[in-house]
């Protein structure tokens, strides 16, 4: 009787881990040192990812051009493939690109999207690579340089991102498709 009660009990455990799994989320994009493999947020060669990460919606890589230095954001919306490859720059915030009064900082623990110095969403990193500030508005959580992924949950305000592009987006790349 004890044996078929630890048999029951070891497979509702087995249940619940299989169930956890599955709950868990999709696996995690894959990468290189360029940045998120077929997608727009990876750097086209000879330029190198300084930094590349993701949230729950989106995808971003900063590369640099090395022979002159210039800095590029390059990201992606996951939830619809809408993309941005703007030129960068560094600042203790982060690295920042503007596009049509819409600022985008990355840092190592968030992308901030605002306009006119309004937040108008923060979204968690939830795998960061390589070296930027942390966010000064974001969670506690140390800054890391590694691939391990951080385990604060995205956070997103009211507010939604009203840009909508002039011109038809192509298809989103593979990589670039189903996180919604």
């Amino acid at each position: 009787m004890a044996g078929a009660a630890l048999g029951v009990a070891l497979g509702a455990v087995a249940l619940g881990v299989v169930g956890t799994t599955a709950i868990s989320g999709a696996a995690p994009p894959p990468t290189d040192p360029r940045g998120f493999v077929d997608s727009t947020a990876r750097c086209a060669a000879p330029s190198t990812a300084v930094a590349y990460g993701y949230t729950s919606t989106s995808r971003v890589a900063i590369c640099k051009d090395e022979s002159s230095g210039q800095l590029q954001y390059r990201g992606v919306r996951v939830t619809d493939g809408a993309r941005l490859i703007l030129e960068a720059t560094s600042t203790d915030r982060g690295y920042v690109a503007e596009n049509d009064g819409i600022t985008y900082t990355v840092t190592s623990n968030a992308l901030v999207i605002s306009s006119g110095g309004r937040q108008i969403r923060s979204e968690s990193m939830v795998d960061f690579h390589g070296s930027a500030p942390s966010s000064s508005s974001g969670s506690s959580s140390s800054a890391t340089s590694s691939s391990t992924p951080t385990t604060t949950p995205a956070q997103s305000s009211a507010i939604p991102e009203t840009t909508t592009p002039s011109t038809p987006l192509p298809p989103p790349l593979p990589a670039e498709v189903g996180a919604r």
